[in-house]
């Protein structure tokens, strides 16, 4: 059915936190004053991604793998919903403190397929920029002792972060963005979130959000465990990957280009999102422009395509 990349329109979410870096270093038209998040490559039904081109266009990507899962090489095997999910997030503000489930847990728990472990690679960050990464609490019984004591600036491990840092965060991990930073995420297609700590701040109504402290108790891995990634690069035809996480429900990879090179797809699927530069991607003989803040699916069978400029990927596959 398609015999080119497939194009994909961002979806705008309002948060409490967002702000306007997603208009001013994406060129993007968002539709709010705080905008925090664009869901990029998504076929979750809190923000599907629109189709811009092709015979699917103006469908969403939960349609095309709903109907056409030939385009992702969709069989008895991976037959639940779309498996991954991307989104650039504007921090203009610090995000809350939560923690995701496992798969077993969401399935048992919430009735969703997927829990959500999720990475992060660190677009922009202003200096002396911090994440929220893990708890110094040893046993369950301190985790939430702290928590319903309120000790979180004991409880909470952070860590300084700078563009091109890269963040690996298994399910039942604690964790927050904070101010003044802008990343890619690569995630589970899940939107389970349980919320352990606001900072006390209140809406336009005065009210504080709800949090969820009986189920971050029980979700939260103890001791917390900072997890272990073993990057690998490598350089071919003008083109350097460096495979920054490979695990059980996603790889994800840095591309840098710098000329011309040519790739083989040798997976179901891969998604890309261009976060730096502008460039063309042939496929099939014909060409498409591409620049910072293109995102695009190359869906099976399309064999191999070619990159020709200069700018930076992140690139991922199941």
């Amino acid at each position: 059915m398609y015999k080119e990349p497939i194009f994909l329109k961002p979806v705008f979410q309002e948060r409490i936190w967002g702000g306007k870096k997603l208009h001013t270093e994406f060129n993007y038209d968002i539709p709010f004053e705080q905008t925090g998040e664009a869901w990029v490559i998504s076929a979750h039904p809190n923000g599907p991604s629109i189709i811009k081109n092709g015979p699917l266009a103006g469908k969403t990507l939960a349609d095309a793998w709903e109907r056409h899962g030939e385009l992702f090489n969709k069989n008895e095997n991976n037959s639940e919903e779309y498996p991954l999910l991307v989104k650039i997030l504007d921090a203009a503000d610090d995000l809350s403190v939560q923690v995701h489930p496992n798969d077993q847990f969401a399935r048992e728990v919430e009735g969703v397929p997927y829990g959500k472990t999720e990475c992060w690679y660190v677009l922009s960050a202003e200096a002396d920029a911090e994440l929220v990464l893990g708890h110094h609490a040893s046993t369950r019984e301190e985790l939430e002792r702290m928590m319903d004591n309120g000790e979180w600036d004991s409880l909470l491990k952070r860590i300084k972060v700078q563009a091109g840092d890269f963040v690996y965060v298994p399910s039942g991990t604690i964790h927050a963005i904070g101010k003044g930073i802008v990343i890619l995420e690569t995630q589970q297609s899940s939107d389970i979130t349980y919320r352990v700590y606001d900072y006390d701040r209140t809406d336009a109504a005065g009210n504080k959000r709800d949090l969820h402290l009986e189920r971050s108790k029980e979700v939260t891995t103890v001791p917390h465990r900072d997890a272990e990634v073993n990057p690998s690069k490598k350089t071919v035809d003008n083109l350097t990957v460096k495979t920054l996480v490979e695990e059980q429900y996603f790889t994800v990879s840095h591309w840098q280009l710098d000329g011309k090179a040519t790739q083989k797809l040798d997976h179901d699927f891969l998604q890309v999102s261009m976060v730096e530069g502008n460039a063309v991607i042939k496929v099939h003989g014909e060409s498409y422009p591409i620049e910072k803040g293109s995102h695009f699916i190359l869906p099976y069978g399309l064999e191999s395509f070619e990159l020709i400029g200069t700018g930076e990927f992140i690139v991922s596959h199941t």
